[in-house]
C-alpha cells in the first residue's frame, strides 16, 4: 500500500499526510490499470503539503469541502464537483471545514490521453474546480465501486469519453469522427457475442476491426448507442438471466456468466435490471409454481 501511495501521490504528499492527526484520516487504494491509479481519501485539516504529479489528477468531492492552492489561487470544491489538476502543476490539499473531507480521485498518465487524442495537444483545463454532471458521472463510472477491477474494454471507453470532456473544458474543438465505421462496429459486435463468456481485450477488437481502441469506442457508440464493454456485460447478464429461469443456482450462474464473484454479479444485475438475481429467481420460480398449480 505504501508503495502504491508513493507512486500515485509523491513523497512530498506522503510527508504532509503523516502530519495529519485525525484518527480516521485514511487513503483507500483501489485496483487500477496500466497508467491509471484510483483512491478514496478521508481527511481532516491539512492533508498534503505543496507537491506535484507527472499525471493528471481528476476526482470528485463526495463529502465536505476540499480546499487547495493551485496556480496562485485558493480553490474550493463542494460535494458533486470535479477537480481537474494538470500534470506538473504545484498544489496542496486538505479539508476546508472542521467536518472533514471525503473524495475519490484517479491519476492518469498523459500518454494514455495522447494515444486517444491522436496527435492533438493535451487538454489544459484552466478551471481546477468544475461543475459538470456528465463529467462527474463519467468519472464515477471508474471510481465507484472501488473494489472492482477495471476491465480492459471499460478503460478504453472511459478514456475516450474522458478525453472528450477534457477537450471541451479546455476549449479545444471537437474532432470530427467522420463517416461512421458501420462494418467495423458490426465486426466488433459479432466478436463480442461469440466470446461473451470470457474476458475480451481491446487488442483483440483492434485486430478484428482494424480500428484503434479509442476510435472503435466512438464508432461503436455511434452505431449501437453503447460501449463495447457495456454490450459485452449485457450479453453476460442476459445469459445469467436465462440460467436463473432454468433453475440454475445463483453461485454457479455468476461463474458461468463470467463474473469474478457473486457480489459483483449481484451489483451488475441489479444495476441493469432493477432487482437482485435472488429476487428475479423468486419471481420467475413463483410464476412456474403458479403454472404448475393451474395444470393440476
Amino acid at each position: 500500500m505504501e508503495k502504491a501511495m508513493a507512486q500515485g501521490l509523491g513523497g512530498e504528499a506522503l510527508e504532509g499526510l503523516e502530519r495529519s492527526c485525525a484518527v480516521d484520516d485514511r487513503i483507500v487504494p483501489a485496483p487500477g490499470a496500466a497508467g491509471l491509479e484510483r483512491i478514496e481519501a478521508h481527511f481532516h485539516g491539512n492533508a498534503f503539503d505543496l507537491h506535484r504529479h507527472d499525471t493528471y489528477a481528476i476526482g470528485v468531492t463526495l463529502d465536505g469541502v476540499q480546499r487547495f492552492h493551485y496556480r496562485g489561487a485558493v480553490q474550493h470544491s463542494q460535494p458533486g464537483q470535479v477537480i481537474v489538476l494538470h500534470p506538473d502543476e504545484l498544489h496542496d490539499g486538505g479539508a476546508g471545514t472542521e467536518d472533514g473531507l471525503r473524495y475519490r480521485i484517479l491519476y492518469l498518465e498523459p500518454s494514455l490521453l495522447l494515444d486517444c487524442l491522436g496527435g492533438t495537444p493535451l487538454p489544459f483545463v484552466r478551471d481546477a474546480v468544475v461543475s459538470d454532471l456528465q463529467l462527474r458521472d463519467t468519472l464515477l463510472s471508474a471510481l465507484a465501486p472501488l473494489d472492482e477491477e477495471l476491465d480492459d474494454l471499460f478503460v478504453a471507453d472511459f478514456i475516450a469519453q474522458l478525453a472528450q470532456h477534457l477537450k471541451r473544458h479546455a476549449g479545444q474543438p471537437a474532432k470530427s469522427m467522420g463517416k461512421t465505421a458501420w462494418r467495423a462496429a458490426a465486426l466488433a459486435r459479432d466478436y463480442l457475442e461469440e466470446n461473451a463468456e470470457r474476458p475480451v481485450r481491446s487488442d483483440e477488437l483492434e485486430a478484428v476491426t482494424g480500428l484503434d481502441r479509442y476510435a472503435l469506442s466512438r464508432h461503436f457508440r455511434a452505431t449501437y448507442s453503447t460501449s463495447p464493454h457495456r454490450f459485452l456485460l449485457m450479453r453476460r447478464l442476459q445469459r445469467a438471466r436465462r440460467m436463473i429461469e432454468a433453475g440454475e443456482p445463483l453461485a454457479e450462474t455468476a461463474v458461468a456468466a463470467g463474473f469474478s464473484d457473486q457480489s459483483h454479479f449481484n451489483r451488475h444485475f441489479k444495476k441493469a435490471f432493477g432487482l437482485t438475481p435472488g429476487r428475479w429467481a423468486t419471481l420467475v420460480r413463483g410464476r412456474d409454481a403458479k403454472a404448475s398449480r393451474l395444470q393440476c
